[in-house]
């Protein structure tokens, strides 16, 4: 366990002037509200805020950084309060403190909606000081570090969401060796056949090439010292999930993967790097395609960099790269490394402004109500994969990879996206689908009668687009809904000798609006409308009981009896809802145990898709409805699973074998082998619910030979 006195030492190194005496201050109070309290691993508890902070001297922060990740657990573990944080320590630490802090003390409807909203509240507070995500990142790093303490279940879980999401914010903020990390301890809970198999032999070609790596490394610097360019030469192997990830991506064994083997180079100047690389090009092969410069186009983290991959004797590719020495300090802190130490702190006004993906996220956030909405938004910001575009004034703007003219339209304004009809690239028309490329220059075509397509999220990939179609689409949705619920309810009114503009100015029609729930009475008549409310509700408010005739209702029906709790045959109950026709989708093929959502169709009743479905995402809000599982459901429900192992034999047999041996009934089964020695076995199986389907797959992975396994929709 590293000790304070170390801490302390560190930052004196890297800061001689630093408040110290406010990290002493620190460690002795989390030393005391801490004490007693003893982590899963059986070290106190006060060795984790220790860790991080001394993750946070590696990255060569302030002391508000390093006595606020001293104090990062105070406010969700112990009875510290905000109050005595700011009168302790300041309101700047306070107020990182608070930004760290998870909202597991809050009510959500799911362990998604907490963590989506805690995630929420973390982007937030990190475009107000980027140092609350730099003490998350310290903090899930020394918690994967510590990993094996947890239970299977929960290593898988915490693994899936280090590679969804903090992997990538590491990567996007530009802290190379700590999106590494993570990933690699992330690779070895979440897939430890294939993480193991890959480290011994990379392990194994390590040693193999030690020689080969030292050859070539004297090579560079012998050709950098004639050139007269003073420089550094480092080479290492790819790191595991690195390579994983290549293999799944080009469909190859290990043995076939290229330049796993990478030098780099570091020089004093920019003009030097870019001659480095045309002495390397005149000795070495360059492949084509796989020169990169990142110098002239940095990355959206501020990663800057040529990358060459060349033919050394022997006939191996190898991957070079070439920076200068301040480059390669952002590459591996990125953001941190321009940390600046002020007394009111804060990154320059060019750091600032590649962090616009930032300030956009936050800015976007509020439109997105819907917390697993925001989440997908939130993924696909931190997609690492970029294309850099020209518009036709030469302005370079970065996109997701596999954007498109619709995703470039709504990037440059919103209304620019709404009235976009068609696009050039590179002087040529082509679809709105077009999947842009780096590179080209791109001319949007709108017309001003022109509107947003449902069918452009389809193929729309930045989150600005999808949410400035979806609420386009919601607001013809609530006109079109407005104009039905007002003609339904004017139909009924009549027949009741009443006119529908006198009802609507009435106090009774009021009490309607408040007794059902709603905020205004255009929100009630858009109800009827979306079907979650029906004309004969409202008429109720309007007369006396004696006069309202025995009309049928036409839409969801309101139960005699909310309390009664029938077991459904569906084994779905929809809440103080009765007799209602209910429908899985089979887009994504709901499991009890997943959180869903229902979805009011026009009479077809409801159907009921996982939260996480991207078909319920795009739903509108309006016909949303709240659904839950039955209690004790006996039901078995088909799902498919996708199982992609190496084409060796037996392992067929071991698969059924095991999906048997769960209790799981095997319903349907396809295999479909590849050119690569490798298997998609597709098996349509019949469980009782999520947590059974996860011992299912969970079992399976274990299975040697087997790759991948996931959840697909039939």
């Amino acid at each position: 366990m590293i000790r304070i006195t170390d801490i302390l030492d560190r930052i004196s190194v890297y800061h001689p002037e630093a408040d110290l005496d406010l990290v002493e201050r620190a460690y002795i109070y989390t030393a005391r509200v801490h004490e007693g309290q003893v982590r899963l691993s059986g070290e106190p508890y006060l060795s984790h805020p220790l860790e991080v902070a001394g993750l946070l001297t590696e990255l060569k922060l302030d002391t508000v950084s390093v006595a606020a990740g001293l104090l990062h657990d105070t406010l969700e573990d112990t009875g510290a309060t905000m109050e005595d944080l700011t009168q302790l320590f300041g309101k700047p630490v306070a107020h990182i403190v608070e930004g760290v802090t998870k909202l597991s003390l809050l009510s959500f409807r799911s362990s998604e909606a907490r963590q989506a909203e805690s995630i929420r509240k973390m982007i937030l507070a990190m475009a107000d000081d980027i140092r609350v995500i730099l003490i998350k990142l310290c903090d899930r790093l020394h918690n994967m570090r510590t990993l094996q303490f947890q239970s299977e279940k929960k290593q898988i879980k915490i693994a899936q969401e280090t590679l969804d999401i903090y992997a990538p914010l590491a990567s996007r903020l530009g802290i190379h060796w700590i999106k590494v990390e993570l990933e690699d301890i992330a690779f070895k809970y979440f897939f430890p056949n294939q993480y193991h198999e890959i480290s011994n032999q990379v392990a194994k070609k390590r040693d193999e090439q030690q020689e080969h790596v030292d050859k070539i490394k004297k090579v560079i610097e012998t050709m950098m010292a004639e050139a007269n360019l003073p420089c550094k030469v480092m080479g290492r192997h790819k790191h595991s999930y690195g390579i994983y990830q290549k293999m799944m991506k080009q469909g190859v064994d290990f043995d076939e993967v290229y330049d796993i083997l990478a030098f780099r180079i570091i020089l004093d100047t920019v003009p030097q790097c870019y001659q480095a690389v045309g002495i390397i090009h005149s000795v070495w092969k360059p492949i084509a395609k796989r020169f990169k410069d990142f110098i002239g186009i940095p990355k959206p983290n501020m990663y800057q960099s040529l990358h060459t991959t060349v033919i050394v004797p022997l006939g191996e590719r190898v991957e070079i790269q070439l920076r200068t020495k301040k480059m390669d300090r952002i590459a591996r802190d990125g953001i941190a490394a321009h940390w600046q130490y002020k007394e009111k702190g804060g990154f320059d006004q060019d750091t600032g402004a590649v962090f616009a993906w930032l300030r956009k996220l936050v800015e976007e956030q509020k439109d997105y109500k819907d917390p697993d909405e925001f989440m997908e938004n939130v993924r696909i910001e931190l997609f690492p994969d970029e294309v850099y575009l020209f518009s036709p004034r030469g302005d370079v703007l970065a996109l997701p990879k596999g954007a498109t003219p619709v995703d470039f339209a709504y990037s440059i304004h919103t209304e620019v996206g709404n009235q976009c009809t068609g696009a050039k690239v590179d002087g040529r028309m082509v679809p709105l689908k077009y999947e842009l490329k780096t590179g080209q220059r791109v001319e949007i075509i709108t017309s001003p009668r022109h509107k947003p397509s449902k069918d452009w999220l389809n193929f729309v990939k930045t989150p600005r687009a999808r949410s400035r179609v979806r609420q386009h689409i919601k607001a013809e949705e609530r006109k079109w809904s407005l104009a039905l619920g007002r003609e339904m309810c004017e139909k009924l009114l009549r027949k009741h000798n009443m006119s529908f503009n006198k009802s609507l100015k009435s106090d009774e029609f009021e009490a309607a609006v408040q007794g059902l729930g709603y905020k205004t009475a255009d929100d009630l008549i858009a109800g009827v409308g979306y079907g979650k409310v029906t004309p004969l509700q409202i008429v109720r408010y309007l007369l006396p009981k004696t006069e309202i005739t025995d009309e049928k209702e036409t839409v969801v029906t309101k139960s005699k009896e909310p309390d009664a709790r029938k077991r459904p045959k569906s084994g779905i109950l929809l809440k103080g809802i009765d007799n209602v026709l209910v429908r899985f989708a089979k887009c994504c093929n709901p499991l009890p145990g997943d959180p869903v959502v229902g979805y009011i169709t026009r009479g077809q009743g409801v159907t009921v898709h996982r939260t996480i479905c991207h078909h319920a995402l795009d739903m509108d809000p309006e016909r949303r409805i709240e659904l839950e599982w039955a209690p004790e459901t006996k039901e078995s429900y088909p799902v498919r699973i996708h199982v992609l192992c190496d084409d060796k034999m037996g392992v067929l047999a071991s698969l059924t074998a095991s999906i048997s041996q769960d209790e799981a009934n095997i319903l349907d089964a396809a295999v479909n082998t590849r050119i690569d020695k490798r298997a998609d076995c597709y098996f349509t199986i019949s469980v009782s619910g999520a947590d059974h389907l996860e011992n299912v797959i969970r079992s399976v992975k274990k299975i040697r030979h087997v790759i991948m396994v996931t959840r697909v929709a039939t």
